[in-house]
């Protein structure tokens, strides 16, 4: 398959980029370029958005850099976008974490925090879970992976492939539809697990990526509101 020639890292001022643009030099893209233009972003072959830290924060930059539409207009126009750990909170309404701040409101979910009912987990999940996709998914695969999470989507989405993990109750810990792909872990510290969904995602061609089927109605998950 063809690999992309550019794909662009977003930066958010709250992810390691460096860690990163270097798992997706190793899946096989020639040349990964950090950048905030949202004329690029718009534009380009394939996007990565990183993130840990606050979510205020990270919505703030976005915003401010006026990322937050082009990302809105990337998914809409279904041009592949890859969201990495607080990458995939983003894609929410609003995060418990920050209750003021809004999300870029592509996926109708609210980030709450994990563990919540039982008291019984350390908050935040630090460390390998594991990850079980539903037969919806084309690049998300079942396997371990590496986690640094407080909050998460406690509910599964309408119209997504969705792959679930357990931490005092089941979380979304990726979701995907058409040439959009989020995960709540970190690939790019998952070992080959997480390399290989880099390599899917550097490699699939947007019209597989857009075959993903919609999902039957939401179902919780876990956490309830």
């Amino acid at each position: 398959m063809k690999r992309p020639d550019e794909l662009i890292l977003i930066d958010t001022g709250v992810a390691n980029t460096a860690s990163i643009m270097g798992a997706l030099a190793r899946a096989g893209v020639r040349r990964v370029s950090a950048s905030n233009d949202p004329e690029r972003v718009a534009r380009a072959e394939r996007v990565v958005l990183p993130g840990v830290g606050a979510f205020a924060a990270a919505m703030e930059r976005l915003e401010r850099d006026g990322l937050d539409q082009a990302l809105r207009e990337r998914v809409l126009a279904d041009r592949p976008l890859l969201a990495v750990c607080l990458g995939l909170q983003l894609l929410g309404t609003a995060s418990l974490e920050s209750p003021r701040a809004r999300g870029l409101g592509i996926v109708d979910l609210v980030a709450r925090p994990l563990a919540a009912d039982s008291g019984r987990l350390p908050r935040p999940q630090q460390g390998w879970n594991r990850v079980d996709a539903d037969t919806r998914c084309r690049l998300l695969g079942s396997g371990w992976a590496a986690f640094a999470n407080g909050y998460g989507f406690t509910e599964r989405p309408t119209g997504f492939g969705v792959a679930t993990s357990d931490y005092g109750g089941r979380f979304v810990a990726g979701l995907e539809r058409g040439a959009l792909v989020a995960c709540q872990f970190h690939p790019e510290l998952s070992g080959e697990y997480g390399a290989e969904l880099l390599r899917r995602f550097v490699a699939v061609r947007s019209t597989v990526l857009s075959s993903v089927p919609s999902a039957p109605a939401a179902l919780a998950v876990g956490g309830g509101r």
